[in-house]
């Protein structure tokens, strides 16, 4: 049998235990609850890769617009060109935009990168498949009419407003 003191200590040591174990539940507890509303929070907040993915898409609706066929012919100037170096300077301008902003992938969708890819590819076979149809004597002023000719028979040869809409809707996806 237990004496009354060896009692009082059994006792003692339960209790504490018991307190001990109650404290230590009750911590746990609170920074569970803690750790699950730090987690709900970062679920409602935008990443922080939001702002530079809605800044890639600026940058690529800018190159798109860009390296448009249009565009790029009207900011080129054809004076003293032949068809030859004209064809040259347009395919320049359109790789040298498109290099200027092949980092921005990194922030967009896959589908998105390679719309902007196939429309820079698109204007350039444009451009080399329509100078390669024109005499040698041809200036750079008639490799622009006719590229230009050629857009506005068929509309749908240019690739650069669907691209412009897709970036569009999915930085607006982002967004909301």
């Amino acid at each position: 049998m237990l004496s009354t003191t060896e009692m009082v200590i059994s006792i003692a040591i339960a209790l504490a235990v018991g307190i001990a174990l109650a404290f230590l539940f009750w911590k746990q507890r609170k920074e569970a609850k803690v750790l699950l509303e730090q987690h709900e929070k970062a679920k409602t907040a935008p990443p922080a890769t939001q702002p530079l993915q809605l800044q890639a898409y600026e940058r690529l609706i800018l190159l798109v617009d860009r390296i448009a066929l249009p565009n790029v012919i009207s900011r080129t100037p054809t004076a003293g060109l032949t068809a030859r170096d004209m064809q040259m300077l347009l395919t320049q301008t359109i790789r040298t935009e498109y290099e200027y902003n092949v980092t921005q992938q990194i922030y967009v969708s896959h589908e998105s990168w390679e719309a902007v890819r196939s429309l820079k590819d698109q204007n350039i076979m444009i451009v080399n498949q329509i100078g390669s149809f024109l005499p040698a004597e041809a200036t750079g002023q008639d490799l622009s009419r006719s590229i230009l000719e050629m857009l506005m028979q068929s509309p749908k040869a240019s690739l650069h407003n669907v691209v412009s809409d897709v970036l569009s809707y999915e930085a607006k996806k982002l967004m909301s």
